[in-house]
């Protein structure tokens, strides 16, 4: 069977609305809110009102957070072009205008993407319209989520829960935290489960705001959570504890990280894209030709590492419209989702750089944004786990091994 490597057409006008948002009302505030670190980008309300408008009247589906769903299939087995294809698709153009303000946008939250991924229908309706950020990270757990030590105890109708996260991303602006902690230390991570803790619930405070190399315009907070009760009914999913079987609870928290990595992979896309293309037209100033007709070898040195960048960045996007695409067609894509956020957060990096570099003196100035997007582009090849969790997970995948047996 032949493969389209063509936009599917249907999304077309997505894609084309999202780039123009990207250009006419994101790259214009980029620098300014760069600069104004924790300060709420106002111009982002009426943009988030437009995308609901359209997202309720179905003329832009895959606009927002989607998830990835395994619980049942669907009778139509036709293959799909979905929800999820959709979302990286018009999230890297987003990005091509400015990460820090994608990640801001109300209710676009990764938090969402684990209300999608994980909640039962009950849940999925009640928490419609909300912005929910995910807090995972603590201080002394980074990539290796299985060992949480944020605690949930359950107390008559309520979970009490007690513990740290960081790296919270719109930790302070949105107005529900998804949170993970364990509901028994001594069972491991079958016992981890994910919680809905709406922001202003007594015992959970935002203790401090991060100040970062990239992304300022996003906020990263820290939380604390102290004696914080929450409904027991916002334990997303099932909160039956199987330690000595498959752990699914566990396993259904880990799937947001199935849809997420490939939004990220996406950030990361749009990213090198927007690098690419400025450093295009600032080679052509130059006057380097870019020749996609001759073999690198026989142009400049310029020209050669160009288009070395061009067909690295292709494998990273293709790599991420398959993840995303399997989702839609809820095909397990775990090992495809890690390989596209392995591939596209230090391909994204590497042409970032790269083109800081090939532009010299004006790449490393504010002059242009090439600066910018070369410290933005740094998160997107750690959080959502970082290059050497997604190297693991995929070695794992390939070899068929566990995480007890390849560490």
């Amino acid at each position: 069977m032949a493969i389209s490597l063509d936009d599917p057409k249907k999304f077309r006008p997505l894609v084309g609305q999202a780039h123009q948002v990207a250009m006419n009302m994101l790259r214009p505030i980029s620098r300014k809110y760069d600069r104004a670190e924790h300060e709420y980008p106002k111009e982002l309300d009426m943009l988030a009102a437009m995308i609901d408008g359209l997202a309720d009247s179905g003329a832009s589906e895959g606009a927002g957070a989607a998830g990835v769903r395994r619980d049942e299939k669907d009778a139509d087995t036709t293959v799909k072009n979905g929800a999820n294809l959709a979302s990286v698709m018009s999230i890297a153009e987003m990005c091509w205008g400015d990460v820090g303000l994608l990640l801001s946008m109300p209710r676009q939250g990764l938090g969402n993407s684990a209300i999608a991924s994980v909640a039962n229908d009950e849940q999925l309706a009640r928490l419609d319209g909300v912005w929910a950020g995910m807090a995972i990270t603590e201080p002394s757990t980074g990539s290796d989520s299985a060992n949480i030590t944020t605690t949930a105890v359950l107390d008559g109708d309520e979970y009490v829960i007690n513990g740290e996260k960081i790296y919270v991303t719109s930790g302070d602006r949105a107005d529900h935290i998804v949170v993970w902690a364990t509901l028994d230390r001594d069972l491991g991570r079958a016992a981890i489960k994910s919680f809905v803790v709406a922001k202003g619930t007594p015992g959970m405070r935002v203790d401090r705001l991060e100040h970062k190399l990239g992304i300022r315009a996003s906020d990263t907070a820290t939380i604390i959570f102290e004696d914080c009760r929450v409904p027991k009914d916002n334990l997303l999913g099932s909160p039956e504890i199987d330690p000595g079987g498959s752990g699914q609870g566990f396993a259904g928290a880990m799937a947001t990280f199935d849809n997420t990595r490939p939004l990220v992979a996406s950030m990361a896309v749009g990213c090198a894209r927007a690098s690419l293309d400025l450093t295009r037209e600032l080679l052509a100033k130059a006057g380097v030709e870019v020749d996609y007709d001759r073999p690198a070898v026989v142009q400049s040195a310029a020209a050669a590492k160009f288009l070395q960048m061009e067909a690295d960045w292709e494998g990273a996007y293709l790599l991420t419209l398959q993840a995303a695409w399997m989702a839609d067609n809820r095909e397990p894509n775990s090992l495809e989702a890690s390989m596209a956020k392995a591939k596209a957060g230090r391909v994204g990096s590497d042409i970032t750089l790269s083109c800081v570099e090939l532009a010299g003196s004006v790449g490393y100035s504010e002059a242009e944004l090439l600066e910018k997007w070369s410290r933005d582009s740094k998160i997107l090849d750690i959080f959502e786990g970082t290059q050497q969790i997604q190297q693991l997970i995929v070695a794992r995948r390939v070899l068929g091994l566990s995480s007890a047996e390849l560490k």
